[in-house]
């Protein structure tokens, strides 16, 4: 079947951020054949193609998309045998949320800490997605996707992937692969155990735990966030609703850097213990630190307002926006922000959400003397 293409249809309302402005093309995919048919369609029209799933982790340029954007809104969960695990086989259009609950439902371990992340499946590997200790790249086998160039089926296993944190070739090469389905491999029984230690606390413990209850402790964890987009309240009535949830990625610095922004926290009695600065060790020996903590250690308080955009009153990591809010407006948000906490720290922090429109000029940071204040 064909898709139908239609013009001029608003993208606002098909994101989370509620921002932006029409798409020149649009259709939805709701099968592997529509969107090889979109694609076809857009190759023989000579149209640049943006890929939309459930649109909670982009930014709509004010003036629109040119081209045609295509929604994927494929369905399809079938799981199989495979040795020790089951094989989950997701197609791309499947809200991730369900496909949480589906696995927990079922018995299946791996992915019950990343409840109640919005947005579509096939999104998950492209960021590879990850919260409270998990991170999809811990179980997806592989990534079935289209050609954008040449409409060819690709397969990518996991080391093709080239997953790290927040990051994958996916995402290296926007605008290159569609993702048409994602294979997870996952075990049947309780948590394994619990790494975060937000969510283990929470638990009571690091100790296995049963999915279901791991799943809701996340979404309550999350809900007190205002990041369960479903949650009671949300919508109109909370106005930390219309987010793209953590607006920057927790940076990741070599051990030097860190060790700087630990002494610059402590002589200007941030904290008054070295050990008070959230940090975690990486494999490669670089060290992760806490964006949200940096945000608000570099002045930039829970609930600040900037007209019509803002930080969450809940969560200083989510830039939120309000009645009257532009894509131009919340940009500029951003920017303040990470100038404020490379004046602070002499970090580099960087936006989590995909831009959707002309290119941006690259960001510069401030001329900052010894690279903190």
């Amino acid at each position: 079947m064909e898709p139908e293409i239609l013009r001029g249809v608003p993208l606002a309302p098909r994101t989370t951020l509620g921002l932006g402005g029409p798409a020149a093309h649009y259709c939805e995919a709701r099968s592997e054949a529509e969107l090889a048919s979109a694609l076809a369609y857009a190759r023989g029209a000579g149209l640049p193609v943006t890929l939309l799933g459930g649109g909670s982790n982009v930014i709509v340029a004010d003036e629109g998309v040119p081209g045609l954007v295509v929604r994927v809104a494929s369905r399809g969960f079938s799981a199989r045998a495979a040795g020790e695990r089951v094989e989950v086989e997701v197609a791309a259009g499947e809200p991730w949320d369900d496909v949480v609950a589906r696995a927990c439902d079922e018995g299946l371990a791996g992915l019950e800490a990343l409840a109640g992340i919005p947005g579509s499946t096939g999104a998950t590997p492209v960021q590879n997605v990850g919260a409270y200790g998990q991170e999809v790249a811990d179980t997806i086998v592989s990534v079935r996707a289209l050609d954008l160039e040449t409409g060819a089926v690709r397969t990518l296993d996991a080391a093709a992937c080239g997953f790290r944190y927040r990051h994958s070739v996916l995402k290296e090469r926007p605008g290159a692969l569609a993702v048409v389905a994602v294979t997870f491999a996952l075990r049947r029984g309780d948590s394994a155990g619990v790494r975060h230690g937000e969510l283990a606390r929470a638990l009571g413990g690091k100790g296995p735990a049963p999915l279901a209850r791991v799943r809701e402790t996340v979404l309550a964890l999350r809900r007190a966030k205002s990041m369960v987009l479903d949650a009671p309240g949300l919508g109109a009535r909370d106005e930390n609703a219309r987010s793209a949830g953590s607006f920057f990625t927790n940076p990741v610095v070599d051990a030097a850097h860190a060790a700087r922004v630990v002494a610059l926290a402590v002589q200007s009695g941030r904290v008054a213990r070295a050990e008070d600065v959230p940090r975690w060790p990486e494999p490669d020996g670089r060290t992760k630190l806490a964006a949200g903590w940096l945000v608000e250690q570099s002045g930039f308080s829970r609930g600040l307002r900037r007209g019509a955009v803002g930080l969450s009153t809940r969560h200083a990591l989510a830039l939120v926006c309000h009645e009257g809010a532009t894509a131009a407006a919340l940009l500029a948000l951003a920017d303040e922000v990470r100038a404020g906490v490379f004046e602070r720290f002499g970090v580099v922090l960087e936006r989590e959400p995909v831009w959707v429109g002309p290119p941006l000029p690259a960001w510069r940071a401030p001329d900052v003397r010894d690279g903190s204040r």
